[in-house]
């Protein structure tokens, strides 16, 4: 029985003099031991150039190799390219520059843009910059993995790809302090690019449904699209026509050195894309997928 004066109990095994007790305890320090946050490993950076944040492990997995093609073959999106390789050699440099949310078409080349663009910027000055991608589900460690960047000596780009969200989802919030408004703010060595379908990444029928439940409608929709405004930049990507297209199929065929009549070419493409029910740059990359295949070449640079 407690009280005061009494001593600390003990279960009725550990009177006795056998190893139980031991047992016993050791079982509750390993449950304890379990459930404590252990201490995230440093950072391990060295000469790699493109990593993938892990937020379960804390930890920056590197990619062997970056899933890209070269600046120069991505047509249709001179503007959306050159503005983004501008901003982003700025920020390499170590000068002021805008975090970038590119959003439109599918398959248009949002997320190879911006890989190309590091591509591109570590060719011209090895190691200048660092690539990290974060994936959508782990926005919510997003503020960890800054404080962990904040502290490396080399810059990086952070990167999500397909960025968007859905009812009930509060993730936006602790972004939008993330990249602008909160105390700290993004560190000076990080900048963030998105790709998004959807140009302020909420669906339209939950911006209607909140602005017509709010007392003041304004206020509803200025909240769920104020994200967006944290991008300094915005790059637009919009369907492209069959020219355009075309103009793709032609420069992977030469860039791949893939030898085909210019007829057969062209009405082997425009066949695919009506197939797809769509022109854009994937499905020209899946069109020269299947000609690189059929004729036995691989598409190695």
């Amino acid at each position: 029985m407690l009280g005061s004066g009494s001593s600390t109990y003990l279960p009725p095994f550990a009177m006795k003099n056998d190893p139980t007790l031991s047992q016993y305890l050791l079982r509750i320090a390993q449950a304890v031991e379990q459930l404590t946050p252990g201490v995230p490993p440093d950072l391990d950076i060295k000469e790699g150039t493109a990593f993938v944040w892990q937020a379960d492990l804390l930890q920056l997995k590197p990619a062997n190799k970056v899933n890209c093609v070269d600046l120069i073959l991505l047509k249709g999106i001179n503007q959306a390219r050159e503005t983004l390789l501008e901003n982003t050699c700025r920020f390499a440099k170590g000068f002021p520059a805008n975090n970038a949310l590119l959003w439109g078409a599918r398959g248009m080349g949002k997320s190879s843009l911006v890989k190309a663009v590091h591509n591109e910027i570590n060719q011209t000055e090895p190691f200048s910059l660092v690539l990290v991608e974060i994936h959508r589900e782990d926005i919510h460690s997003l503020p960890p993995l800054l404080d962990r960047l904040r502290e490396q000596s080399k810059r990086f780009l952070l990167f999500c790809d397909d960025l968007s969200f859905d009812a009930g989802d509060s993730d936006y919030k602790s972004l939008k302090a993330v990249l602008e408004g909160g105390i700290e703010g993004r560190p000076n060595n990080v900048i963030f690019y998105a790709t998004s379908n959807r140009r302020h990444m909420m669906p339209r029928d939950i911006i209607e449904n909140d602005q017509s439940s709010a007392i003041n409608p304004s206020d509803a929709v200025d909240e769920k699209i104020s994200l967006s405004d944290r991008f300094g930049l915005w790059l637009g990507f919009h369907a492209c026509d069959q020219p355009t297209y075309l103009a793709m199929i032609d420069g992977y065929a030469e860039h791949y050195r893939l030898n085909v009549d210019s007829h057969i070419l062209k009405s082997e493409a425009i066949e695919w894309s009506v197939t797809r029910g769509a022109r854009s740059g994937r499905v020209a990359w899946q069109y020269i997928q299947d000609l690189a295949g059929r004729l036995k070449r691989k598409l190695d640079d």
